[in-house]
C-alpha cells in the first residue's frame, strides 16, 4: 500500500471508529428514561428551526432547562441578556447611526457630488472632512480617467500625431508613482504605535490619502488599522469607500447576531420578515437607508402585531425608495396638474392668481404614478398573488399612497406626507370605499389588508414553510391563519399555535428541511463552536453560495424551499466549506493534544465530531432525503469524480437515514475528492 493510501486509510478508519464510538455514546443514551431521549431529540429539533443550530451543549443545556420552557423564553426576546453580543457589536459604530449621521460621516457618491459642484461645503470636523476630501480626489481622478480614455480613443481615430503610443501618459506616470510613495509610506506607518499612525494619515495630502487606501486592502490593510479604535479603523476604510463601510458593518453584523445571540428565535423572525419585505441593499440610498429600516422598522416588530410591522415598512424611507413610491404623483394632484405651490400671501408662487394659474383644458403634466409599490404590498406582502385583487386595484392603491415620501432622500431625510403629490378624491379599492383623507388613506387600506382572511392565511403558510415543512399541512395553516385573526395577527400568538401543534412536532418535520445557504454556514460555524471576530470570510462565502445578506435585486426575496438550494453544484460547494471549517478545527485540537498517540486520535474523533455537526447543517436527511440523494449522486456522475468517489457515494446513499453514517460517507467523499483534506497528515 502506497503512503498517500495508508494516509487515507488511516483517516478513514478514524471517521470509522468515530462513527462507532457515535453509536456506543448513543447506546449509553439508551439507558436514560425515554421520556429524556425525547426531550432530547425535541432540543435537537427545536434548536434547528427556532435557532440557528445548536452550539456544543445545546442540546443538553435546553432538554435539562425543558423545551417548552426554552420556547416560552425564546418568545420573549426582552427577557434574555444579549450583552455579550453588544459587545461584539460595539465597534460597529453605523448600527447606532439615524441615517443622517451616516450621511454625515461616511457621504455617497450624490452628496461628494454636490460638494464639488459647489452646492453644499466640507466639514470642520477633521475626520469628516478627510474623508469627504478622499472622496473628491476620488472623483477627480474618475473624471482623469475618463478624459484619458477619451484622448486615447482620439488618438487612434487619428493616427497621424507624433506622440508614442506605446509611452504611458503623465497621469499613469503620476498614478505608479503614488502607488510606489503610498507602499513605502505604508512601511513607515506600520511601525508607528496606533494614534501616531492615524494622526500621520490625517495629516497626508488628499491625493496621498486615497493612494494609502487602495494600496492597503485585505491583510495589508489589516496590518495599518491594527490596534485603531473603532471609529480609526472606520476612517481608514472609509477614505477608500464610505458606503462600503455601512454596507460591511451591516452584512458583519447580520451574521454576528445570527451565530452569537442568545435571543437566536427574534434573530430568525428578523431575517424571515426582512426576507418577506425585502429591500435589495445596492439600490441607490438603500446602501444607507437599510441600516435603519432593519433596526427600526424590521426587528422591534418581529414578534409584535403585524400591522405594526406592515405600517413600519410601508412607510420606511428604505421601502418607498426601493419600490420609488416617494416619486408616485397622483395625476390629478397639483403637482401631476403643473401647479406651482402657495406662497405665504396665499398666491401661487412664480404664476397670477385666478383663472391663469390652471393649465388648458384637457392638458396635463405626466401624471407620475408609480404602480410597484401597490403591486408589491397586496401581492408579497399581504394578499398573495392568487388574493382576489385586480390590476384596477393596484392602481388604486397606488393613488392612496400618493404623497408618501422622503424628506431629502440621498442626505438622509425621514417619511414625508407630501399634500400636492397626492390624488385627491375617493379610491375604491376590494370593493370598500376610501373617503379622501389625505395620508390616513394609506393607514386605513394598511388596516385593511392587515386584517384580511387571505393575508392571515398567507402569512400563516410562510410561517409554516419556514418552520415545518416546504409542504405545509393544511390543518396547521388553517388553525394559525384563525389565530391570526382572533388576535388581530399578534405574531407571537400565530408562533405558539404553530409550536404547539403535533405537525411541528411530528417525525415527517424532524429533519424535514434543506437549510438555506445562511441557516448553513451559520448553523455549522454554530455547531463547531468556531470563533469568528471578523465575519467578512463568511460574507464571501454566502456570496459564492448564492445568498449574499441583503442581495436579492427582486422583491421576492430568496426562497426558503429545498429545491431552489438542493442540486450538485451547491452541495458540493457546502461540503467543502464544512470541511475547510471542521479541519481547521481539527488541526487546532491536533496541535494542542498531547504527544501521546491516543489523546492525538481523541482529538481527531472531536474533529469529526465538529465535521459530524458541521454536514448535519445540510438538514433534510430524512424528510428531504431523495432531493439531497439525487444531487449526491450527481456530484458522483461527474466526469470529474474518481472511482472511488463513485463507488463511496452510490454504496453510501442507502444509509442516509442514519445520520452519523451520513456523515461517514459525506467524510470519506471529501477526503477521496480533496487531495488538500489530509496536508496535516503529511
Amino acid at each position: 500500500m502506497s503512503l498517500r493510501g495508508g494516509k487515507l486509510a488511516l483517516v478513514a478508519g478514524v471517521l470509522v471508529l468515530a462513527a462507532i464510538g457515535t453509536q456506543l455514546a448513543l447506546g449509553k443514551k439508551k439507558e436514560k428514561s425515554p421520556g429524556a431521549k425525547d426531550e432530547q431529540k425535541r432540543a435537537v429539533h427545536a434548536l434547528n428551526r427556532l435557532a440557528f443550530g445548536p452550539r456544543p451543549g445545546d442540546v443538553e443545556r435546553v432538554a435539562q432547562m425543558g423545551v417548552d420552557k426554552w420556547i416560552e423564553l425564546q418568545l420573549r426576546p426582552e427577557k434574555i441578556d444579549d450583552s455579550a453580543l453588544d459587545s461584539r457589536l460595539a465597534p460597529f459604530r453605523t448600527l447606532r447611526m439615524d441615517t443622517r449621521e451616516l450621511v454625515e460621516n461616511f457621504p455617497p457618491n450624490q452628496v461628494i457630488k454636490q460638494v464639488a459642484e459647489g452646492k453644499a461645503d466640507l466639514p470642520r470636523d477633521p475626520v469628516k472632512r478627510a474623508i469627504f476630501e478622499a472622496q473628491l480626489q476620488r472623483l477627480d481622478d474618475k473624471k482623469e480617467r475618463k478624459e484619458e480614455a477619451a484622448k486615447s480613443g482620439s488618438d487612434v481615430a487619428n493616427p497621424s500625431g507624433t506622440g508614442d503610443a506605446s509611452k504611458p501618459s503623465d497621469q499613469e506616470v503620476r498614478r505608479r508613482e503614488d502607488r510606489v510613495f503610498a507602499n513605502l509610506k505604508t512601511q513607515e506607518l506600520l511601525d508607528l504605535p496606533p494614534d501616531r499612525r492615524m494622526k500621520e494619515i490625517l495629516k497626508m495630502s488628499p491625493e496621498d490619502q486615497r493612494a494609502l487606501a487602495a494600496t492597503t486592502r485585505g491583510q495589508k490593510g489589516d496590518a495599518l488599522m491594527e490596534g485603531m479604535s473603532a471609529q480609526q479603523k472606520e476612517t481608514v476604510m472609509a477614505l477608500n469607500s464610505p458606503e462600503q463601510v455601512v454596507v460591511g458593518e451591516l452584512m458583519q453584523a447580520k451574521l454576528l447576531r445570527a451565530i452569537y445571540s442568545e435571543r437566536q428565535l427574534d434573530e430568525v423572525m428578523a431575517d424571515f420578515w426582512f426576507n418577506h419585505f425585502n429591500i435589495f441593499i445596492n439600490k441607490g440610498a438603500d446602501r444607507f437607508l437599510l441600516t435603519s429600516y432593519e433596526r427600526d422598522a424590521i426587528r422591534p416588530h418581529a414578534l409584535g402585531k403585524f400591522e405594526d410591522l406592515l405600517v413600519a415598512t410601508a412607510k420606511s424611507p428604505a421601502m418607498m425608495f426601493y419600490l420609488d413610491n416617494w416619486l408616485s404623483v397622483g395625476p390629478d394632484s397639483e403637482v401631476g396638474l403643473g401647479i406651482a405651490p402657495r406662497g405665504r400671501g396665499g398666491r401661487r408662487r412664480g404664476h397670477l392668481p385666478g383663472a391663469q394659474n390652471r393649465p388648458a383644458k384637457g392638458k396635463k403634466l405626466a401624471t407620475g404614478l408609480n404602480e410597484n409599490y401597490g403591486r408589491e404590498l397586496m401581492e408579497l406582502h399581504t394578499l398573495s398573488v392568487n388574493g382576489g385583487y385586480s390590476q384596477r386595484d393596484v392602481s388604486e392603491v397606488a393613488k392612496v399612497f400618493t404623497g408618501w415620501t422622503i424628506e431629502q432622500p440621498r442626505k438622509g431625510g425621514g417619511f414625508r406626507f407630501e399634500p400636492r403629490m397626492h390624488e385627491p378624491g375617493n379610491k375604491i379599492v376590494l370593493g370598500h370605499r376610501i373617503k379622501e383623507n389625505g395620508e390616513k388613506e394609506g393607514l386605513e387600506v394598511l388596516h385593511m389588508l392587515a386584517r384580511n382572511p387571505k393575508t392571515a392565511h398567507f402569512i400563516s403558510q410562510k410561517l409554516a414553510m419556514r418552520f415545518v415543512s416546504d409542504d405545509p399541512p393544511a390543518t396547521l395553516v388553517e388553525r394559525m391563519t384563525q389565530t391570526f385573526l382572533k388576535k388581530d395577527g399578534d405574531i407571537r400568538e400565530v408562533m405558539r399555535t404553530m409550536l404547539k401543534s403535533p405537525e411541528f412536532w411530528s417525525p415527517e418535520a424532524y429533519r424535514g428541511k434543506v437549510k438555506t445557504p445562511l441557516e448553513f454556514v451559520v448553523s455549522a460555524a454554530r455547531a463547531t463552536g468556531a470563533q469568528v471576530d471578523d465575519a467578512r470570510a463568511l460574507i464571501g462565502t454566502l456570496n459564492n453560495m448564492g445568498m449574499m445578506p441583503y442581495g436579492m435585486q427582486p422583491p421576492t426575496g430568496y426562497s426558503m424551499k429545498a429545491d431552489t438550494w438542493v442540486n450538485s453544484s451547491a452541495l458540493l460547494g457546502r461540503m467543502n466549506f464544512a470541511l475547510g471549517l471542521a479541519a481547521t478545527a481539527g488541526l487546532a485540537l491536533a496541535q494542542a493534544a498531547s504527544p501521546d498517540p491516543a489523546a492525538t486520535f481523541f482529538t481527531l474523533t472531536q474533529s469529526v465530531g465538529a465535521l459530524a455537526l458541521a454536514i448535519a447543517a445540510f438538514g433534510g436527511s430524512i424528510g428531504q432525503g431523495n432531493a439531497v440523494a439525487k444531487a449526491l449522486e450527481g456530484i458522483a456522475r461527474q466526469p470529474e469524480a474518481s472511482g472511488k468517489i463513485q463507488t463511496v457515494l452510490l454504496i453510501g446513499l442507502g444509509f442516509i437515514e442514519s445520520l452519523t453514517i451520513y456523515v461517514l460517507v459525506i467524510a470519506l467523499i471529501l477526503i477521496f475528492a480533496n487531495p488538500s483534506a489530509t496536508h496535516f497528515l503529511k
